[in-house]
């Protein structure tokens, strides 16, 4: 069956895609018109352009958690053996406060100047961000100056953090980025407090606390309005409104701020004009007492051993030493350290003085900034009213001088007459423009011209007991010459050495009464070397004399008899022992031709002191972090201990330190050279030092040439040491010895030293036995008494160790009990049992200067004292 096609009316094309169209707009839904899916890829592509932008530019940036972690880079504290501050070790000298510890007028302040609005925003001020791109794309097209800066306070902290100050669009981004971070992360107090501990704002300060110190020499808990306002202007830029250079700049700024504050209701009107009428107030730069460096070489010894214990930078670890904030205790005594460094500087100048004045050599452009190019002359000066100047000018018989901050002196011709060391004629005639001199204030605008010395030296003082050292003086000056002779210059150390090889002798059988004969002494060297003959620094010989009376007069040929006797390999023994120098086995080193260090020398010397316990010398007695947890401390007790910081009692018996030191030489040895190295400031070669009336000790030396004087000694709680001599060394001339040069010095050092120190005897160790001797040859007296006034008393009494003083021959006759013999003994036997008894004190020489001793009990440990038996 065929069916039939159906027909359909015939329709025109256009009425059909009419159709269509509607057909289809009223079922496609909306998501799927040709806008919206435009709109959508639009949105898409930025979203990911956005993230790319994120990921790209927040890639390295700190996390929440570094952020909650993070502490500001804090200066290192050095603090002396009180506690008082005396150095600090800073790159970014800063001082952290809480946030409650700065006040509200501080608070204020820096909030009107920079972020009024920094409790309300999110940490981005978006009109300020905007009105800083505009005015970024106008000047960038224009002028290309810098745009204005639209930063809140929480974006100035994500600078910091950053540590990228480029003039880019990039370094904006991360820094939004971070900063919406640390919104996320801190509350709005902890970010300001970042703020107010982080910011520079001159003068080598960073924070509030640091520029209040600087600016003020106040801290911020004293600062006026007026004050507070002008600080709170330094952070846009700190040079732009120097109180010196800018000062009405500065009064601008700041009167703009204290406006401010009035708008935002911080401050009345009556405040802000009376505070705006107020002038700036600052101290001069460098003016403030508590950033006043001191310790010269000391310092820059604790510098070294802080740097090699916990690094420089913060990338060397979290106690760096200028940016971990470390709190260290030294041992360092200010009265004493300024007393070695007056002492040694009076000695080097005053041996140097008369040879001429000698040109630094430095020069500067005086039509240029010679102000900057003087600041920056590395020159110390030693004395405080010595001052580095640069000659602007010279006519006829006057110069003129100017000096690093500014101001302007005159120098004559008659202030300036020494002659040119190396040259001819005076030292005025040879100044020129531009020269960098050094000159002493005469009076109001005249000077005097210096010369900074040419010889040098080195001085330690150090704590008997415990082997701190007190002080340490390094040179002229610290400034341009951290060469540090006391520690680094291995000098030989002449008759200084001496005590070392009588100790041994000590040790080895004989007495400070034994005789040796001071005549020529000579050594067979070997065939291609011959003979070696030693000589006294008099060429002279005495013949048979005591050991005693060979030390004080410091007779070379006896003591290489007695290192020869006692054994040449033993003195080294010795010498190792007491940590002087580990030296080859030649009989010349008895003399001190072995290099050392004053420091290693002046140890030594306090060994003895100690009684053959040994002592290390030690700058730094702890170290505490930021939080004050201790994590160094040269006294390890506790750590042996192990339960000195026990949180309870444990019912045991309190614990006791162990003993730090260990016995290196015999104590009964060690005192008795003491005791003879007593006789050296009694009647030897420092007999100079006999009216600082206490107790003393110690020992001259002078080296070939000679080359290099010396002086170590002390009393029974401090040992100091002392060295002259060229740093290339050359001969000082012949008249050089240690008791005329190095001598003094000690003596300058010990009448501010030990002032207000009451004398303390030399005490005895058990064991040891006193008897009356004859000083000139050591023979046993009786009848008669040293005389305690007269240093050169024919009789003395002599320090002996067990069955070793000299014994009075048993004689078989007259023995009924009244003969003299039998007198003396009795006699002697009274003595011990009134020695037995403490005696009333002697009464003093009569004066105002006489001191009180008090003599100790027996056994007596002075010269002068009874015996102990």
């Amino acid at each position: 069956m065929r069916f039939a096609r159906p027909s359909f009316p015939a329709v025109p094309l256009p009425d059909l895609v009419a159709f269509n169209r509607r057909v289809h707009a009223r079922i496609d839904p909306w998501f799927e018109r040709r806008w919206v899916r435009r709109g959508a890829y639009l949105g898409a592509g930025g979203f990911l352009f956005f993230a790319a932008v994120w990921v790209f530019f927040a890639t390295g940036l700190p996390t929440s958690e570094k952020l909650m972690a993070y502490q500001p880079p804090l200066p290192s504290n050095v603090r002396g053996y009180d506690g008082n501050p005396v150095q600090t070790f800073a790159r970014e000298r800063r001082v952290e406060l809480a946030y409650d510890e700065y006040p509200p007028l501080v608070l204020h302040a820096f909030l009107s100047a920079e972020d009024k609005t920094f409790f309300s925003h999110g940490g981005i001020d978006y009109p300020g961000l905007v009105g800083a791109v505009f005015d970024f794309t106008r000047k960038s097209l224009t002028s290309g100056e810098r745009a204005r800066g639209g930063s809140t306070i929480t974006q100035q902290v994500a600078k910091a953090l950053l540590q990228d100050s480029s003039y880019s669009i990039g370094r904006k981004i991360r820094e939004a980025i971070l900063a919406f971070r640390l919104e996320s992360t801190l509350s709005k107090e902890q970010i300001l407090e970042l703020y107010l501990n982080q910011i520079f704002l001159g003068r080598n300060a960073y924070g509030v606390q640091a520029a209040s110190r600087a600016y003020f020499d106040k801290d911020v808990g004293e600062l006026t309005l007026p004050e507070a306002a002008y600080l709170a202007v330094l952070p846009k830029a700190p040079s732009n409104y120097d109180p010196v250079r800018a000062t009405d700049r500065a009064l601008t700024r700041r009167n703009y701020v204290l406006g401010e504050m009035e708008k935002n209701g911080y401050i009345a009107a009556s405040q802000r004009a009376a505070a705006a009428a107020a002038g700036l107030g600052t101290i001069r730069y460098g003016s403030n007492a508590k950033f006043r460096e001191m310790g010269g070489y000391f310092m820059e010894e604790v510098r070294r051993d802080l740097l090699k214990r916990f690094g420089e930078k913060a990338e060397d670890g979290p106690n760096s030493v200028y940016a971990g904030g470390l709190w260290v205790r030294t041992s360092m005594v200010p009265v004493m350290q300024d007393a070695a460094a007056e002492a040694l500087r009076e000695g080097l100048a005053k041996f140097d003085g008369g040879r001429g004045w000698r040109d630094l050599g430095l020069n500067v452009d005086p039509d240029g900034d010679w102000r900057g190019e003087l600041d920056r002359a590395q020159v110390g000066t030693g004395f405080p009213d010595w001052r580095k100047a640069a000659v602007l000018s010279k006519s006829g018989g006057r110069a003129e001088i100017g000096f690093a901050d500014g101001s302007t002196g005159t120098l004559h011709a008659s202030s300036a007459s020494l002659p040119k060391r190396g040259g001819g004629g005076s030292a005025f005639s040879n100044l020129r423009p531009g020269m960098v001199i050094i000159v002493k204030q005469l009076g109001t605008d005249t000077y005097a011209l210096r010369s900074i010395p040419e010889i040098s030296g080195g001085f330690v003082a150090e704590e008997v007991r415990t082997g701190r050292v007190l002080a340490m003086q390094g040179g002229f000056d610290a400034i341009g010459a951290s060469y540090n002779r006391a520690t680094q210059a291995l000098r030989q150390p002449g008759s200084a050495f001496k005590p070392v090889v009588y100790e041994t002798a000590l040790e080895n059988g004989m007495t400070p009464a034994s005789i040796i004969v001071d005549s020529p002494f000579c050594v067979w060297q070997g065939a291609g070397l011959g003979n070696k003959c030693f000589v006294n620094f008099d060429r002279r010989y005495s013949g048979p004399k005591t050991m005693r009376w060979g030390v004080e007069q410091s007779r070379n040929l006896m003591t290489v008899r007695a290192a020869s006797q006692a054994g040449m390999s033993k003195v080294i023994d010795t010498a190792k022992k007491l940590g002087v120098g580990d030296y080859p086995n030649y009989l010349s080193i008895a003399l001190g031709a072995g290099d050392t260090t004053v420091l290693k020398l002046t140890n030594a010397y306090a060994v003895l002191a100690n009684q053959g316990r040994a002592v290390k010398p030690t700058i730094i007695d702890f170290v505490q972090d930021r939080t004050g947890k201790v994590i160094y401390r040269s006294d390890n007790r506790c750590a042996i201990m192990d339960n000195c910081n026990a949180p309870d009692w444990d019912g045991k018996a309190m614990p006791r330190p162990p003993l730090r030191q260990r016995q290196v030489l015999d104590p009964m040895a060690a005192f008795q050279m003491v005791h003879i190295l007593t006789g050296v400031v009694e009647r030897g070669t420092a007999t100079i030092l006999r009216d600082l009336n206490r107790p003393l000790f110690g020992k001259t030396g002078t080296t070939s040439g000679p080359t290099n004087v010396w002086f170590v000694g002390g009393t029974p709680d401090v040992v100091a040491g002392v060295y002259m001599g060229y740093d290339q060394p050359r001969s000082m001339g012949g008249y050089a010895q240690g008791g005329r040069i190095a001598a003094p010095i000690f003596k300058q050092f010990a009448q501010v030293a030990f002032k207000d120190v009451p004398p303390v005897p030399f005490v005895a160790p058990a064991g040891i036995r006193w008897a009356r001797v004859d000083r000139a040859s050591g023979r046993r007296v009786f009848g008669t008494f040293p005389l305690r006034e007269d240093p050169k008393s024919p009789v003395i009494w002599e320090a002996f160790q067990p069955q070793t003083e000299p014994r009075r021959a048993f004689r078989r006759t007259n023995l009924g009990g009244d003969d003299a013999a039998d007198r003396e003994d009795a006699l002697e036997r009274r003595e011990r049992a009134r020695a037995r008894i403490v005696r009333r004190p002697r009464p003093a020489a009569p004066g105002p200067s006489a001191p009180t001793v008090q003599p100790a009990p027996a056994p007596a440990p002075l010269p002068s004292s009874p015996p102990t038996g």
